[in-house]
């Protein structure tokens, strides 16, 4: 209507993407983060014309017969991670899904890569639901995928099969490798070499942070023979420059070229580390240096200012700021609670080498064991009271806040955790190994990675043993079952436990066999056996008597086994008991847990009201906590409740936290 301006306005009530108004109730739809997990390029990005051009020809490709494939293989440190950054960032309104970023090296354990722990970091960036069945969570990634278009840069890839198991729908998928990967071109795939700089682009490089009239040509041209063309050692020596304004282009090269004749070079795939990385290592300050070596000898990927401290580091925030500054470590760019950084590929491997030749190289690794097995205590100890084999550690360590905090660091540190665990067992410090596992309980079942449960606990089972712990044998045996329990694999569970059983003469705390006993009745309720695990989670309640904790988790599981047994009204008596146990012991845990058992005894009895307020009790006591997977259950219990009360609006609101879950 030509000289009319027309509006709309809704008022009312604003509950997330629920507006309430007079008689009008309008669902909006929830915003969807849209994930970019490939960190910026460097301001210092020369040349690649020609791949970029590759990339862009790529993504017009992808969609007409699925997603466009585009391999790099190069030396480690010739720019294959700053190329897929710089055209991540240039194009990322080309991608509506989202960019998507997985290092396979932080996934890769002995040949093989967790693709399903790559999977459930992807699902999580997408705010899509993780299943708890691993193999469920490649349909789910494909799925997912199938709507929008998306970028998935797959780093230090090694084999074509792992590529293929981790290609979305549509959109676009890099993989970066040392390895050629021809096989891939059956799928499609274009695969191209990333040579080095040749001299015109690294000289512009070069200039590119070099202030004006410093360094003649011919001598930039021989720091960039000396450094082999290769970005990240011209980088790494740039910075040293920029700092060091005495330090002329020349020097540097004089002094390269004495490193040459100095010391033995390491000539491999990765070009002459030591020829460019020693004189960058010797300017380093003395915290700067023993921050390196704990790179050298850490055998995670990541390293964090308390890390360093912990291990000897003097002045940790100023020595990380120094090795950041030349190049030697990036931050890593995730949601985890505190400041971690990674070092790229190449100064890892020059790291070590240095490390090999240090002194005190098994003290360090020793620290670095100690530090996360005494940080993994203190996490496991700040959610809440359990049964525990070992003695308390890490006092010594900052704590945690709450609950929610203690499991964000464990999952932040993952990657870092399960490398140490397989170090200690190299070593043969078989204390270390069961007391780590022990301690991981919380993150492996807590957030659902029962591979890494897996692996680790082989290791903690023969720890243990070679330990002489009967105690803890049971302890990582029974948690091993859980793993199997959780994956389905009810007869690999059966035999730990059978296994476990045979120790249970030897134990010292009676306790152990309440355990054995408590799983031994979930596998009774997964088929079917619904009396006999009431009569199995009884006798686990019977070994726990005295310890408050224990009672309540056997209570919370015969209550469970009662309902399903037909017994709701038993069940609920036997609730009741244990939640008042739970107030009087502030256990927060459980005080959790046992509501969402309520819900569903009231559910079995026709008491939909009560059952939906048990389950919202959960549901907001889950959320304090940060127990995404719980509070997950407890809305998709409301979402039934509501279906059954024909509840639209309870629905919605259940509907709408968990894709906020999801988003998770």
């Amino acid at each position: 209507m030509d000289g009319f301006e027309v509006s709309n306005r809704v008022s009312g009530t604003v509950h997330g993407n629920v507006i309430q108004g007079g008689n009008v109730t309008v669902h909006l739809e929830p915003q969807r983060r849209i994930p970019h997990q490939v960190r910026p390029p460097r301001r210092t990005f020369v040349n690649r014309e020609r791949e970029l051009a590759a990339l862009t020809g790529a993504l017009g490709r992808a969609g007409r017969d699925g997603p466009a494939i585009v391999v790099f293989t190069g030396l480690a440190g010739v720019g294959k991670t700053e190329l897929v950054a710089k055209f991540a960032t240039e194009q990322a309104a080309q991608f509506p899904g989202g960019v998507l970023y997985a290092d396979l090296k932080a996934y890769r354990h002995g040949a093989a890569v967790d693709l399903a722990g790559v999977l459930e970091g992807f699902l999580r960036a997408l705010g899509v639901r993780v299943p708890d069945v691993e193999a469920e969570r490649f349909g789910e990634f494909r799925t997912a995928t199938a709507g929008q278009r998306c970028l998935v840069f797959l780093d230090n890839v090694e084999h074509a099969a792992e590529v293929r198991a981790l290609l979305p729908t549509s959109g676009l998928l890099v993989a970066a490798g040392r390895q050629r990967l021809d096989a891939l071109r059956m799928d499609g795939a274009e695969v191209l070499r990333l040579e080095r700089l040749d001299e015109t682009a690294a000289a512009a490089l070069v200039r590119g942070w070099l202030s004006a009239g410093r360094g003649t040509d011919g001598e930039v041209a021989a720091l960039v023979e000396r450094c082999a063309g290769l970005p990240l050692a011209l980088n790494a020596v740039g910075s040293q420059l920029l700092g060091r304004s005495r330090l002329s282009v020349g020097q540097v090269v004089a002094e390269l070229a004495d490193w040459d004749s100095k010391l033995a070079i390491l000539n491999n795939d990765e070009g002459n580390l030591r020829r460019t990385y020693d004189p960058v290592y010797e300017r380093l300050s003395a915290p700067a240096r023993a921050l390196y070596h704990l790179i050298g000898v850490h055998p995670g990927p990541f390293v964090s200012a308390e890390l360093a401290g912990a291990t000897g580091v003097e002045d940790a925030d100023e020595a990380l700021d120094e090795l950041c500054g030349a190049h030697l470590l990036d931050v890593v760019v995730d949601d985890g609670p505190e400041e971690r950084f990674q070092a790229h590929d190449v100064v890892r491997t020059h790291a070590h080498a240095r490390a090999r030749e240090l002194p005190g190289r098994a003290e360090l690794l020793a620290g670095t064991v100690a530090y996360f097995r005494g940080r993994a205590s203190v996490a496991d100890r700040a959610m809440g009271s359990r049964l525990r084999v070992q003695e308390p550690s890490g006092d010594d360590l900052p704590g945690f806040g709450s609950y929610a905090a203690a499991l964000e660091w464990f999952q932040a540190e993952r990657a870092d955790l399960r490398a140490v665990v397989e170090a200690a067992a190299g070593q043969g410090w078989h204390g270390e190994v069961w007391r780590l596992c022990e301690s991981l309980w919380p993150l492996y079942h807590g957030r659902k990675h029962y591979e890494d449960l897996i692996a680790t606990h082989r290791l903690g089972v023969e720890s243990a043993q070679w330990d002489n712990q009967p105690d803890a044998v049971v302890r990582m045996r029974n948690q091993l079952a859980r793993a199997y329990y959780e994956r389905r694999e009810f007869p690999l569970a059966a035999e730990q436990l059978a296994l476990a059983a045979e120790q249970v003469p030897l134990v010292t705390d009676r306790r152990l066999a309440g355990v054995l006993y408590e799983t031994d009745g979930l596998l009774c309720l997964a088929d079917g056996r619904t009396a006999r695990a009431v009569e199995r989670f009884t006798l686990a309640l019977e070994e726990n008597r005295g310890d408050d904790h224990g009672e309540i988790v056997q209570s919370y599981n015969v209550a469970q086994a009662l309902i399903a047994d037909g017994r709701a009204e038993e069940a609920l008596a036997v609730l009741d008991e244990a939640r008042a146990r739970a107030v009087d012991t502030e256990d927060t845990d459980m005080l959790m847990k046992l509501p969402l058992v309520r819900a569903r005894a009231h559910r079995a009895l026709g008491r939909l009201d009560l059952a939906v307020a048990d389950a919202a009790e959960c549901a907001r006591r889950a959320a304090g906590l940060s127990q995404y997977a719980k509070e997950a259950q407890a809305h998709t219990l409301l979402v039934e409740l509501a279906e059954e009360q024909g509840d639209a609006a309870l629905a919605a609101r259940s509907r709408e936290r968990l894709q906020e879950l999801q988003a998770r």
